[in-house]
């Protein structure tokens, strides 16, 4: 080999992938990535989502049967979270050592099994109980998905991806509201079990049959994956090397360096905002219709779609304009102050269906379209290295506000008579996290070929 031409090749490997993949349209590629991932994934989080939060629409029926005071529904609806948080980074640190397929298979069979055993519930400790064992079955399931993209998408384009998964939300609204109201209202009595019960028999059945379907179908990474080609695989992965191999913008080198940093724990503030939100939205939403006037659990279930409906949209078209323009902070805090005016206008207008519905509608819009640029953002401040354990452990914190809210939730009902405390709770808690996810600062970076090219803050 002539010098000339020695001098020619490219040293990084990086190069070298970037020039067998430079004549592939990269957003054709990602494209693909999209639609061969996201419609599996969205549908295991719409299961497991309706899964966890059916309860606020069970509610309707087993608070009378079962003689539970809202107290006692706060605690059993956080307790979930109780053994989420538990096995949560252990499920990620696992993911990162057995591979995607075979820990969501884990996950999807035991929470089958355990969502069941609400069904049959018949005092306040095995509420607890299954809530808890349900928790602790899904655990790894969100934060483990989070994970999942990192090996498939680079960070430019990961805000989109992130928020067509979170879809599942809204999404899980829109198909548990009708569903759920059709089955306690046309189902009860039947066989000799309540409505509530069918309700949780029904709707647990679904991750049973799914779960096999999932684990053939996914693959754990680009280069196990045959429907891309090897030059699509190489720019995949020439995009991720230029993320792992990126300097500026303080991404930590390891899971310690990540904990020491200021900005980890900003992070948290706006993540336990969010779920505190996203969760009580499903627990309490019914209960809010219902008491602005409406008593048909029919109609209480189409109402309840408008504000996911809403949701998805919001969600969908503010992650895109945060790709577009490469900004993460002030998308995620205008949209978590939306939600707070959401909070803050229902109480004024609780006995007015539709006013009640136009605030719900605020509230969820404002909640799942601040998901997708925030949780794109952990990726951006820790390295490979340290992402399995701390983009885990970022949900796990963030869980202690769904864990402990909807117990503060319904004492706060129980003790004033009345849902207004409650929801200026979570009004203030939005509050709180539109601030420290603006307080993170910026994050300057170049960006590599898979994105943007432009020196932005995110």
């Amino acid at each position: 080999m002539s010098s000339q031409q020695a001098h020619a090749l490219p040293s990084d490997p990086g190069d070298v992938m970037r020039q067998r993949s430079q004549n592939i349209n990269a957003d054709a590629v990602y494209r693909k990535v999209l639609w061969h991932l996201l419609p599996m994934l969205v549908i295991v989080y719409i299961i497991a989502y309706i899964d966890r939060s059916n309860v606020g629409f069970a509610k309707l029926g087993f608070m009378r049967d079962l003689n539970f005071s809202d107290t006692v529904f706060g605690i059993g609806a956080g307790v979930f979270y109780a053994g989420y948080m538990i096995f949560e980074i252990p499920s990620n640190l696992m993911l990162a050592k057995v591979g995607f397929r075979k820990t969501l298979l884990r996950i999807m069979l035991l929470w089958a099994a355990c969502s069941v055993l609400l069904a049959i519930m018949t005092s306040p400790n095995s509420y607890y109980f299954a809530r808890c064992l349900l928790g602790a079955a899904e655990a790894g399931l969100f934060p483990g998905v989070l994970l999942y993209l990192t090996y498939w998408v680079p960070a430019a384009r990961r805000a989109s991806f992130t928020a067509v998964f979170m879809a599942a939300i809204p999404l899980s609204g829109v198909i548990s509201g009708p569903l759920s109201g059709m089955i306690m209202h046309s189902m009860d009595g039947w066989q000799g079990l309540k409505g509530w019960q069918w309700l949780f028999l029904i709707e647990g059945a679904p991750a049973l049959l799914f779960a096999i379907v999932v684990f053939y179908f996914l693959k754990d990474t680009p280069a196990s994956a045959p429907w891309l080609s090897s030059g699509e695989r190489d720019l995949i992965e020439a995009d991720l090397e230029a993320d792992r191999n990126r300097t500026g913008g303080g991404g930590h080198h390891s899971f310690m360096d990540a904990l020491r940093s200021p900005r980890f724990y900003l992070l948290v503030g706006m993540g336990v905002a969010l779920l505190a939100s996203a969760s009580n939205i499903s627990f309490w939403l019914p209960t809010i219709i219902q008491r602005s006037g409406v008593t048909s659990t029919w109609i209480i279930g189409l109402m309840a779609m408008a504000p996911y409906i809403v949701g998805v949209v919001a969600q969908q078209w503010v992650a895109r304009r945060s790709d577009v323009r490469d900004e993460r902070r002030w998308h995620a805090a205008a949209c978590a102050m939306v939600s707070a005016l959401g909070w803050i206008l229902l109480p004024m207008v609780s006995s007015n269906p539709v006013l009640s519905l136009l605030a719900l509608i605020a509230t969820a819009a404002g909640t799942f379209a601040a998901m997708g640029p925030f949780w794109s953002m952990p990726a951006l401040y820790l390295s490979a290295k340290a992402a399995p354990g701390g983009i885990a452990l970022i949900s796990t914190l963030a869980g202690i506000g769904s864990l402990i809210s909807p117990v503060i939730i319904g004492w706060l009902n129980e003790s004033t008579k009345t849902l207004a405390a409650g929801q200026y709770y979570l009004a203030a808690l939005m509050i709180v996290g539109a601030v420290t996810v603006v307080a993170i600062g910026h994050h300057n970076r170049s960006h590599a070929a898979g994105g943007p090219r432009l020196r932005v803050a995110a």
